[in-house]
């Protein structure tokens, strides 16, 4: 009967994505190039609404779970449904993010979790993690293929697919199948070499808050932080490319193509998929490591293998780019 369930699911999620396509082209809710852009030609924008409904769908399903949260997701995919139809002001959709994030925070029970400077880390990490995502967002597959790596690397822990440790019961499954669903779904239309759809604010903003649940669910449940190395590839991506546009003194909320990922598909020509699966790889192997050592390892060693990898990985992220900048500017 599960298997029944999860395929009429699967069919209602392409289904919806068929009929936003036609809502789309319809209202010209598509996405043309421009300064920051590493496509060229009109595309439908917002695809990625279809994480919206794969949460929608699991909390119909579920009879009501995580009422807060999906509040939340609510109120972010709507402000970002709105700003990728036309522009927002950068004050009401931080209001409808914060707002977001609180209702999450406290579907997670953080305000009685954590003390006061606490819950502000989180509210300041949460946003930063959810505008990585929108910032990462500028090529084919890799919004899509990232997520599909950090959902399969959730339910390696939750069914204890290797069989390293005993399951780790943080979530219910179904949230994190029906979000594999829906990636499923979106890849299908933008993991190509021409896509569909992009996934617009809508899908990065909604993909990242759906992610950002299970996976502080997973920290909650288990008292491990090490997991957030899950996000390591885009928060070092994005965290370096904001301290260099920094340094050049540049207005960090202008669009741009300072990504690592851009130079790659830009600069250095690059197929797109071929940049997204590198991303994938080096994500996916990374949260293998940190799946099996929080299952082999004690926590200090844990902590330090996590610190060393993010040194590492740095280290050679500036490497590369400076070696691709140079090459560029000749």
């Amino acid at each position: 009967m599960a298997y029944l369930i999860y395929f009429i699911v699967f069919v209602a999620l392409v289904l919806l994505e068929v009929v936003y396509f036609r809502l789309a082209d319809r209202f010209s809710i598509i996405d043309k190039p421009n300064e920051r852009s590493s496509h060229k030609g009109i595309i439908i924008r917002g695809g990625g609404v279809i994480f919206y409904f794969a949460g929608l769908i699991f909390f119909m399903l579920s009879k009501g779970s995580y009422p807060w949260f999906i509040l939340g997701l609510t109120l972010v995919a709507l402000i970002s449904m709105v700003d990728d139809m036309r522009p927002v002001p950068n004050r009401i959709r931080i209001l409808f993010h914060l707002s977001g994030i609180l209702l999450l925070m406290f579907q997670l029970d953080l305000m009685n979790l954590l003390p006061i400077w606490g819950l502000v880390l989180v509210l300041i990490f949460t946003t930063g993690i959810v505008n990585a995502f929108n910032f990462m967002d500028g090529i084919n597959g890799i919004s899509g293929g990232y997520g599909l790596v950090t959902i399969i690397s959730l339910l390696i822990i939750q069914l204890n697919i290797f069989g390293w440790a005993e399951p780790v019961d943080f979530i219910q499954l179904d949230f994190l199948i029906y979000v594999f669903l829906g990636l499923v779904v979106f890849n299908y239309f933008n993991f190509r070499k021409k896509a569909k759809c992009f996934a617009g604010d809508v899908g990065s903003v909604s993909l990242a808050f759906l992610l950002i649940f299970a996976l502080f669910s997973l920290m909650v449940t288990t008292e491990n932080f090490t997991y957030i190395l899950f996000f390591a590839v885009y928060g070092i991506d994005s965290i370096i490319t904001i301290a260099q546009r920094l340094l050049r003194r540049e207005n960090i909320f202008k669009a741009h193509r300072s990504h690592f990922y851009q130079y790659l598909a830009n600069e250095m020509g690059i197929p797109h998929l071929q940049v997204a699966g590198m991303y994938m790889t080096v994500q996916f192997i990374i949260n293998l490591l940190v799946i099996y050592y929080s299952a082999h390892a004690p926590i200090f060693l844990q902590y330090i293998m996590g610190i060393g990898m993010v040194l590492y990985l740095s280290v050679l992220y500036i490497f590369f780019k400076i070696r691709i900048m140079r090459k560029v500017l000749g």
